[in-house]
């Protein structure tokens, strides 16, 4: 028992690595907290920092995601119950980091990394339903509110797992969509950003 433990302890430091704001940082020396819409993830670090810096920005978080629950996987002999657990804890690192005094990112890329080691038949069909919103409506934030909504639900029509994880990835995607309120808001008042993505020369 101790040793999932110390892996859920573990995923979530993992999850908290700022790797946008230590990018953004080494490339500029800026804090990418203070620029566009100041947040940590790929997509601000695209519009404000450029092309090549958001694609590595977007990887390593998706990285640490997919690390963080294929350890667990490892150490618990594919238990998908400790590896959706471990799934939680990275997406709560990356969103409450302990090395930013817990103010993080909306964890989309991170959650995206989990399904990809957890559930990669419903991550597919939740990319897909993501590129087809972002193509049609131009808004990042919509495709990854719908895909988090609609990832418990592909979860539970292609693998029917146990409850435990059911409540893992329904808290994920619950989590993510709470995480992207201020976007809602703007979706709302018809003031959210359009994607563009050559984002900043």
């Amino acid at each position: 028992m101790t040793t999932p433990l110390l892996i859920l302890l573990a995923a979530y430091l993992l999850g908290g690595v700022p790797f946008g704001y230590i990018l953004v940082r080494l490339k500029t020396g800026q804090d990418v907290r203070s620029m566009g819409s100041g947040n940590i993830g790929a997509t601000n670090v695209l519009r404000t920092s450029g092309r090549g810096i958001g694609i590595l920005t977007l990887l390593l978080d998706i990285g640490k995601g997919w690390l963080s629950v294929w350890i667990m996987s490892h150490f618990t002999n594919g238990d998908l119950s400790w590896m959706a657990a471990a799934a939680v804890a990275v997406v709560l690192g990356h969103a409450f980091p302990i090395f930013l005094k817990f103010q993080g990112g909306k964890a989309v890329a991170s959650f995206a990394g989990a399904a990809l080691a957890l559930a990669p038949a419903a991550l597919l069909g939740v990319i897909i339903v993501f590129v087809l919103v972002v193509a049609v409506t131009r808004f990042i934030s919509l495709g990854s509110i719908l895909g988090a909504a609609l990832f418990p639900l592909g979860v539970w029509l292609i693998y029917h797992p146990e409850w435990p994880v059911m409540l893992a990835v329904t808290f994920c995607g619950a989590f993510v969509v709470w995480r992207h309120k201020s976007n809602i808001q703007r979706l709302r008042a018809g003031t959210e950003n359009v994607f563009r993505f050559g984002g900043k020369k």
